[in-house]
């Protein structure tokens, strides 16, 4: 049997996992929600739950990943046959993502190919970005080049490819993001955005705003998508696995954070603080962040830096994407990486351009009222999701148990929060989740009664 990859250093193992989490949720996603739901408020949410919900979901997959050295459907598989089906279950999310989430990283490619030719004012025009989308052939070109660059990584491997870009691209994005943020806290108005965004207002809590943060969550940090037990497989046994998680948190939360800075004081500035120019997912990054660059005197130069910052971002949770289904493909039919790597190159390509289509010539067909996109979106982050991070709690709560969790952390380093561990993820978890799911089907009922 051919030996595992490894990463070759725990540094090379958390810039790729926190790749994998940093990704367009916390670039444009996480900025919107934070705004949608009450700024600082949502803010504080986030953190207390990404130290405790986020920290044992991640934990507990990468430590099963390390302990069996597989990707999802063979890991549940090892661990006990009759809750394989949890691993197909994994493995159907990231199938479901990657084709939609590579026409998004299209997009983004074709904007920084529109400022890196200068023509940002363009960009920043009304209708700029719903014509482009809308047009059959030009959005499948730049996703197949989003596709074709992602691929190409993956087929390197984990050491040449993944690690070794992971290594270069991580460092770029953390300052090319402190840069863009410290720019947009000069701009006149832009003080009324911060603190919006980091001063808690307590009136505006509600249980939405949890049940946004805990869905935010699993988008962010590439949980319940078998991308950590990936990952996780590929971990040394002597790298500390708890230090890593909290590396990992870290990473991903001060680029979210970070990401908040350089959108909603910008966004306020040039929106005089009207707060519905935030807008909620393409339309900000898209159409209303452009109509800010165009404002700004360097702007088509910050759009460069900002573009080229989020194409890094797409591009690393891509990465992470595809080799998620490389691997499962791998350990499941044995075929070699090359293989492998063009049959789901092509996949993506096929499988995302009805996702694209969905917003020109198939514009009519939707289902439960969302497009193509949205509905893929909901299907996996709403549904799929939020019952994968459920059966894996279970499964490890009640039938694993958390001390198989806890003595593999305790393999590099001692476990110092394995009882806040073991409390988290056997009650705290599930009933959390169990909140996110009834709250998604009654999203969806009452979208469908719209």
């Amino acid at each position: 049997m051919k030996e595992r990859s490894n990463f070759t250093s725990k540094i090379g193992f958390v810039l790729a996992a926190a790749g994998s989490a940093v990704g367009l949720g916390n670039i444009w996603r996480f900025p919107y929600l934070a705004a949608k739901y009450g700024g600082g408020i949502f803010l504080l949410v986030y953190l207390i739950l990404a130290v405790t919900f986020g920290f044992a979901i991640m934990l507990t997959e990468i430590a099963l990943g390390r302990k069996t050295g597989l990707s999802a459907i063979e890991a549940f598989r090892r661990l006990d046959k009759r809750f394989a089906f949890i691993g197909y279950i994994t493995s159907a999310v990231p199938i479901i993502i990657f084709p939609y989430y590579c026409v998004i990283g299209g997009w983004v490619t074709k904007y920084l190919a529109v400022y890196l030719t200068g023509a940002g004012k363009a960009a920043a025009a009304d209708g700029f970005f719903g014509e482009f989308i809308s047009r059959p052939a030009e959005p499948v070109v730049w996703l197949s080049i989003f596709v074709f660059f992602t691929a190409v990584v993956v087929f390197l491997g984990v050491e040449k490819g993944i690690e070794k870009v992971s290594k270069l691209m991580m460092p770029i994005l953390a300052v090319l993001s402190v840069g863009i943020a410290v720019y947009g806290l000069t701009l006149p108005g832009a003080l009324d955005g911060v603190i919006y965004y980091i001063k808690p207002d307590f009136s505006r809590f509600s249980s939405t705003t949890v049940l946004a943060a805990l869905g935010q969550l699993f988008y962010s940090m590439s949980l319940a998508m078998g991308i950590m037990i990936t990952y996780g497989s590929y971990m040394k046994k002597e790298d500390n696995l708890e230090a890593s998680v909290r590396q990992i948190e870290l990473f991903d939360t001060a680029i979210a954070f970070i990401a908040g800075l350089m959108i909603i004081p910008a966004v306020f500035a040039f929106s005089g603080g009207d707060e519905s120019a935030l807008g909620t997912g393409p339309s900000l990054m898209f159409v209303t962040l452009p109509k800010v660059f165009n404002n700004m005197g360097i702007g088509n130069i910050i759009g460069v830096l900002f573009f080229v910052l989020v194409l890094f971002a797409a591009l690393t949770s891509a990465i992470s994407l595809m080799e998620t289904i490389v691997s499962i493909l791998q350990d499941k039919l044995k075929w070699n990486r090359r293989v492998t790597c063009l049959v789901v190159m092509i996949f993506a390509i096929v499988v995302g351009t009805p996702s694209s289509l969905g917003f020109g010539v198939w514009s009519h067909i939707t289902f439960i009222g969302m497009s193509i996109l949205d509905f893929f979106d909901f299907i996996s982050n709403s549904i799929i999701m939020p019952v994968v991070a459920l059966l894996t709690c279970l499964f490890v709560g009640f039938i694993l148990k958390p001390s198989v969790i806890a003595d593999e952390v305790k393999l590099s380093a001692p476990f110092k929060a394995e009882k806040f561990y073991t409390v988290i993820i056997k009650w705290i978890v599930p009933i959390c989740i169990i909140a996110i799911l009834v709250s998604s089907v009654l999203g969806a009922l009452g979208y469908m009664k719209i």
